[in-house]
Parts: C-alpha cells; sequence; structure tokens
C-alpha cells in the first residue's frame, strides 16, 4: 500500500470520527481520488506571511491529506508561489483554496446527489472538489466553473491525468455555465452575498441549489429548492460552512478612525457576535448588515461603511466598548441581543429563505414571520 493510499484511507477516518462523512458512496470517493494530483504546491502560514511548499518537500504528502484548508492562491496572482519559494514567505490575502476535507464532505452529503444527477459546480479550484463528483456521478454529468483561466486550465490538466474529462469552463460563476443545460444540483464551493438568478433559472423546478452565505458576521450554508424561473425557497442548515467569497461578492474592508476614544462597560463579550460556534452569531449578523470585524491589537473593531465604528476589549473580569459615527453600533447588539432572547434564542436552522430573481429575503421560523434582506 503507497503512503498516498495509506493518508487517504487516515483521512476518511478522520472525516468519520468527525461525524462529517455517513454515506458509503462518498467515503469510497474521498478513499480513491488522489489529493495530491491536485496540490503540487500551496502555501502555508509562516511568521512573515506565506511559505510555499511543493511536491518533494518533508511533509508536503502529509500536509495534502491532513484535515486542513490548503492555499493554492493569494491576491489572484498565481506569481506570487514563485515569489515566496525563492525570495522568502510573502504578504497576501488567499483566494483560492483547496476546502477543508470535513466542509467539502459535509457539503458533499447536503447536496443529496442521486445516480444520474446532472450537477454544475461553482469554482473548479485546483479540481479536487470536482473529481470527488466525478468519481460519484461519471464525469459526463459534471460541469465545473471558475472566473480563473489558469485555474482552470490546470484543474482540466490535473482531471484529466486521473481520467476524468468534465465539462470545463473559465467564465464568470454568477453567470452559471455557458452552456444552455438544466442542473439537477448546483453546488458553490465560494460564497455569495445573494443567490444569483442565472442559477435558479439553471436549475430543474425542485432541484437544489447548495451554497454558503457570503456575510461579514453570521454566515453559512443553505440548501435552496428551485422553483420555476429565477425562484426558489430554502433553509438555512444547521451543519455550518465557510468560504471565500464570489469575486465579485468580496467585501472592501472600512478602517476604525485613530485618536483618543471614551470606554464604557459591557456585559457581552465579542465571540457571542463574531464566533461561529455562538448561536446568537447568525441573528447578530442580520442585525448588523454590512458590519465587518477585525482584530486590532488589543481589541476586536466593527465598522460600517457610514462611518459607524466601534472597538471592544477585556477589562478585568469584563467588558468594555467605545464607538463613533452616525449610529452607536454597540447599542445596535445589545437591543439585537435582548430580542433574540426574547424570541427564544433561534440558532441559524430556524431562518429560511425566498427568492424571485434579485428580491431575496431570510426569514425566521417562516416566510410570513420576521424578515431582512439576505443581501447585507
Amino acid at each position: 500500500m503507497s503512503n498516498a493510499t495509506r493518508l487517504r484511507r487516515r483521512l476518511v477516518e478522520h472525516l468519520l470520527a468527525e461525524g462529517v462523512l455517513h454515506d458509503a458512496r462518498w467515503m469510497t470517493a474521498f478513499r480513491s481520488v488522489p489529493r495530491h494530483v491536485f496540490l503540487p504546491r500551496f502555501f502555508v502560514p509562516a511568521a512573515n506571511g506565506w511559505a510555499a511548499v511543493e511536491h518533494g518537500d518533508d511533509e508536503w504528502l502529509r500536509r495534502v491529506y491532513s484535515p486542513d484548508v490548503l492555499v493554492v492562491q493569494l491576491d489572484d496572482d498565481s506569481g506570487l508561489w514563485e515569489r515566496a519559494r525563492y525570495l522568502g514567505a510573502q504578504p497576501g490575502t488567499p483566494t483560492s483554496s483547496s476546502s477543508q476535507p470535513a466542509i467539502m464532505a459535509i457539503m458533499l452529503e447536503e447536496l443529496r446527489v442521486a445516480d444520474g444527477h446532472r450537477v454544475l459546480e461553482i469554482g473548479t479550484g485546483t479540481g479536487y472538489n470536482t473529481a470527488l463528483l466525478c468519481h460519484r456521478l461519471g464525469a459526463g454529468l459534471v460541469y465545473t466553473v471558475d472566473i480563473d483561466p489558469e485555474l482552470v486550465d490546470a484543474a482540466r490538466k490535473r482531471l484529466a491525468e486521473i481520467g476524468y474529462v468534465p465539462s470545463c469552463a473559465a467564465a464568470d460563476g454568477a453567470e452559471g455555465f455557458p452552456a444552455g443545460v438544466l442542473y439537477d444540483r448546483v453546488i458553490c464551493t465560494c460564497s455569495v452575498s445573494s443567490i444569483p438568478p442565472a442559477w435558479l433559472a439553471q436549475t430543474m423546478p425542485g432541484g437544489l441549489i447548495l451554497t454558503t452565505l457570503n456575510r461579514p458576521i453570521g454566515g453559512g450554508l443553505v440548501r435552496i429548492v428551485a422553483g420555476e424561473g429565477a425562484t426558489g425557497h430554502g433553509r438555512v442548515l444547521a451543519r455550518d460552512g465557510r468560504f471565500m467569497p464570489l469575486r465579485a461578492h468580496r467585501f472592501k474592508q472600512s478602517k476604525v478612525p485613530e485618536g483618543e476614544v471614551t470606554w464604557r462597560p459591557t456585559r457581552l463579550p465579542m465571540g457571542v457576535i463574531t464566533e461561529v460556534r455562538s448561536r446568537f452569531e447568525f441573528f447578530a449578523g442580520l442585525c448588523l448588515p454590512g458590519v465587518t470585524a477585525s482584530r486590532d491589537g488589543r481589541s476586536t473593531a466593527m465598522v460600517h461603511p457610514d462611518g459607524s465604528w466601534l472597538r471592544h476589549r477585556q477589562a478585568g473580569d469584563g467588558f468594555e466598548v467605545a464607538e463613533g459615527g452616525p449610529r452607536r453600533l454597540w447599542e445596535i447588539v445589545e437591543a439585537a441581543y435582548e430580542e433574540w432572547l426574547d424570541l427564544g434564542e433561534p440558532g441559524r436552522d430556524r431562518f429560511g429563505l425566498s427568492l424571485n430573481g434579485d428580491e431575496q429575503v431570510i426569514w425566521l421560523d417562516s416566510p410570513e414571520g420576521r424578515t431582512w434582506p439576505l443581501s447585507p
């Protein structure tokens, strides 16, 4: 048995132990598809940025079959890997990756494919997820699209290397696949701020779309049942997942103004808003549309494009906050938290979506209940 085969089996054992893999056919796919073919080189975090790793390096194969996300592109620039390789670790923002196998397993199972289903994948990336779909359904039923021509070309070659020839296209994933085909399933391996109407229109009525919401706070997995034309309805799933955003759906990070601030005490830790495991996080995101959060020294900063901002930090055994701009964001947080408690502390799986072209809303418990615009 080769080292790669042994490591693939170990990866499947990890996914089983994590409780994210249940379907025997997807187990077989993960055991069979060689992830290392799709990751001949990648980045790993380093003290001063991102270091370059490639085939043949110590620990390369072990890293490939680790349960970690592996970054393959920074700043939309494929040339940065060469620079990091020969000049040392480079700064940059990840713009393409091979996702954590755990979230891949969750999404593939939540897609609920059956034999004979035609699937569209938005976000080809390395091609590894495409290969898993090809193994399960047959390459002739798999279509994949990515906006980056270099990524698509590399993925196409690596897929062919292991015997898969799906339909690949370099195009804007928000427009679906260029060919006029209807799909039984659509899976998006990047996050979106709203559901592109083209996906709904290209999905068979009753077919499923699985994607992740790109929200500064409170994203996560959603599964949508397509209706006629560009309509659909769906649910936010209890099982969570986060992805890099579709290129056109990225947020611009605003900055908190410099200068002296006035602090006041608060009983709420920032983690109730920003940590994925918090039940309040999703509701908080609905009440703070467009607000982004970032770590800023000893404090956490939150800011909105309208100039509203806050800083939050620990103070002894408690917490304190400073805020400014046209709105008091922390007062909004505190009011939202009280409302959330009054509503029975709803988790993400109590929320759903109604979609009609560009008119898209999130609702609590039923379409007739409390609603919020989907786009932050």
